[in-house]
């Protein structure tokens, strides 16, 4: 066979891009691929054997819609583009996500899938919720908190709460992140596995879990009512309440469903029932529906039946893999139990060692201070025995002061009482003195005061003399170089002795005046110098206590 007969075998092609929540794929399909065939391949891409949740979705004419797995795949109304896109996503949702969700890919595409749904809003949760979702997402992908590894901050590359959440409460992102951390933390032990499916049994009962929201309306004039199809029934609700419908069809209570064109009408097994008619804006959102209920429905029944074999091997093989899981993560709970035992007491030995170390060097330290002082006691004793012998001859030279002192004491008390009996002496000699002098300056008044009448009783005399002369001797005013009084020889009358006996007695008088005079003089010189001496002997005395004082 020729290489050209090769290449004409070779089958024609067209690229897909299949967008998973978390990844992208790229497959080259046949031209003549039905719907199932791409689907298959991506489903043994993934690993995933619980095909029946899944489908393949696409928007076109911004109306989203599902790839149908009996007709070939260029032949559906799909994108015109290169590589066509499919988005991998859960098309029916489980009742109960602990019975029916048996593969661990199974779970983590519904956990991502609702995870993404509660964040973009399509399906409402609480505040409360929200947060102890987030830390079940935390735990779920950074595993067992640890304070040491995860540092404030940690979150603030995740997206874990929704818009509405955030706006609604004015948190910063660090508060929110300790709130979220306070639920991460008691999550200590939970596999990704089971935190993943704590998250999704949370949130399968959201009121809004799982429904798939049409327009319709009672009538072809208005859209007034909502339809919601989900796992257990179709639900009516008003256009402005998705959480409490105003009326609810359970499968087990519907007898038939048909569609024709944009009527769509749902016949309940009570027979009695009234039937149930609406109508939807196009023919493919009536299909869309139809789809959505035919699935369900056949789901909704299949739950109710005798699990294939298929189904029975898949269920054994999840518990066995539970099972192997659960040793698994217990094993490695103990074996991280033992490791953070060993890590502990490694941390408590080496604790205990540095402890002991530290010990060691402070007794060392203490032996070595305790040598240093034992050295520095030794030196302060023989410092302390020559002190003791300088204080016992400071002692004795103090005792022999304290004698000198008490004799010095003894000896300034006598002299004391000596310079005040020669104080006192000197006052009373001072008072004599000064009595005395008033005696002599009195005296001496008197004493001038008769010399001064012995004068005027001697001018007198004198004048009356002449006056005598004069009469009895007229011719001796003649001669006035000749006067009675020189020649001393010659003799008058008895009042003229009298006159030169008085003259005399002043002289003497004056004369012995002058004496006294001349006398208190000294005496008062000689007693200013005794003072002086008795200043000085009582200042020295004065410096010698002062002196012994400071001794």
């Amino acid at each position: 066979m020729s290489i050209r007969g090769l290449k004409k075998k070779q089958p024609k092609t067209f690229k897909v891009k299949i967008i998973t929540v978390d990844a992208e794929m790229e497959f080259s399909c046949e031209m003549k691929w039905k719907g199932k065939d791409l689907f298959d391949l991506v489903c043994r891409a993934l690993g995933l054997r619980e095909t029946w949740f899944f489908g393949l979705q696409y928007t076109i004419k911004g109306m989203c819609t599902w790839l149908k797995m009996d007709k070939k795949v260029l032949d559906q109304e799909i994108p015109k583009e290169d590589p066509i896109s499919f988005h991998f996503l859960a098309k029916f949702y489980p009742e109960k996500v602990e019975e029916e969700l048996l593969q661990e890919i199974t779970q983590h595409l519904f956990f991502l899938q609702v995870k993404k749904q509660i964040l973009d809003e399509e399906i409402y949760c609480s505040p409360e919720a929200t947060v102890l979702l987030a830390s079940y997402a935390v735990q779920a992908k950074y595993g067992d908190y640890d304070p040491n590894f995860h540092e404030p901050g940690f979150l603030a590359q995740d997206e874990l709460l929704p818009k509405r959440v955030l706006r609604q409460y004015q948190l910063t992102a660090e508060m929110w992140e300790e709130k979220i951390t306070a639920w991460y933390a008691e999550h200590r032990g939970i596999a990704r596995d089971e935190a993943e499916m704590n998250y999704l049994k949370i949130a399968q009962d959201l009121e809004m879990y799982g429904v798939n929201y049409f327009p319709i309306a009672q009538n072809k004039n208005h859209t007034d009512l909502l339809l919601g199809v989900d796992a257990k029934g179709i639900h009516i609700y008003s256009i402005n309440n998705r959480f409490s419908p105003n009326k609810s069809f359970e499968w087990s209570s519907i007898r038939n469903i048909s569609c024709s064109e944009k009527e769509l009408t749902i016949k309940p097994l009570d027979k009695k029932a009234e039937v149930f008619k609406f109508f939807s804006s196009q023919l493919k959102v009536n299909k869309l529906i139809f789809q959505l209920c035919i699935g369900n429905h056949d789901l909704f029944m299949r739950r109710r039946k005798v699990d294939s074999i298929e189904i029975q091997q898949m269920k054994a093989q999840a518990r066995e893999e539970k099972a192997r899981k659960k040793m698994e993560n217990q094993r490695l709970a103990r074996e991280k139990q033992l490791r953070e035992e060993a890590e502990r007491a490694k941390e408590e030995l080496e604790r205990r060692l540095f402890q002991l170390e530290d010990e060691a060097r402070q007794a060392n330290e203490a032996l070595l201070r305790s040598q240093e002082a034992a050295e520095l006691l030794a030196e302060k004793a023989q410092i302390a025995e020559e002190e003791a012998k300088l204080l016992a001859q400071n002692a004795a030279e103090a005792e022999q002061e304290r004698q000198r002192l008490e004799i010095t004491a003894l000896k300034s008390k006598e002299e004391k009482r000596l310079m005040e009996q020669k104080m006192r002496e000197a006052e009373l000699i001072a008072v004599k003195l000064v009595k005395e002098s008033d005696r002599r300056a009195k005296e001496a008044e008197h004493l001038k005061q008769d010399l001064h009448e012995a004068r005027e009783a001697e001018r007198k005399a004198k004048q009356k003399l002449l006056d005598i002369t004069r009469l009895n001797y007229p011719h001796m005013a003649k001669y006035p170089q000749y006067s009675p009084g020189d020649s001393r020889d010659t003799n008058f009358d008895k009042g003229s002795i009298k006159l030169d006996l008085k003259d005399i007695d002043l002289k003497r008088l004056s004369f012995e005046i002058e004496r006294e005079r001349l006398d208190y003089l000294e005496k008062s010189r000689k007693f200013e110098d005794r003072l002086k001496e008795l200043k000085s002997e009582i200042h020295a005395l004065k410096l010698e206590e002062k002196q012994a004082g400071l001794h």
